[in-house]
């Protein structure tokens, strides 16, 4: 290992932030790990101390500071402290609720939550016709 940095993919794999190494490599070429708002595409890619990477997972974003290389894959509490997490807290989605001690959901109850998430069924739509 020189002093010029690590592999962007083996870093990936060592912050456990892919399970494998493979998944590390794929993830470095897909276009969604910026280096310092820089796009990058290669696995090779050197990445250094004080470098801020964004991951774009299919769920959400994350912005991390690089703050050590280290040098294998060690457990978790070990990954953690190869990097600091800048990402900004999870917004919270609007949820629909039933106040708590209210009992189980009525039919009325379901169609309403229905018609709120867009679902709205038909009375045939429960039962199949038989004819196809």
């Amino acid at each position: 290992m020189t002093n010029d940095g690590l592999r962007i993919d083996k870093w990936l794999w060592f912050a456990r932030l892919a399970k494998t190494r493979t998944l590390a490599q794929k993830l470095a070429v897909s276009g969604r790990v910026r280096v310092n708002r820089r796009k990058n595409d290669s696995a090779a890619h050197p990445v250094k101390v004080g470098d801020v990477l964004t991951i774009a997972f299919d769920a959400s974003v994350r912005v991390l500071r690089v703050a050590a290389l280290g040098s294998r894959r060690g457990p978790a509490a070990e990954a953690r402290l190869l990097y600091e997490d800048l990402s900004p807290p999870p917004s919270a989605a609007p949820v629909a609720e039933r106040p708590a001690g209210t009992g189980r959901p009525t039919k009325r109850d379901r169609r309403a939550f229905e018609r709120f998430r867009g679902e709205e069924r038909g009375f045939n739509d429960d039962f199949p016709s038989g004819k196809s």
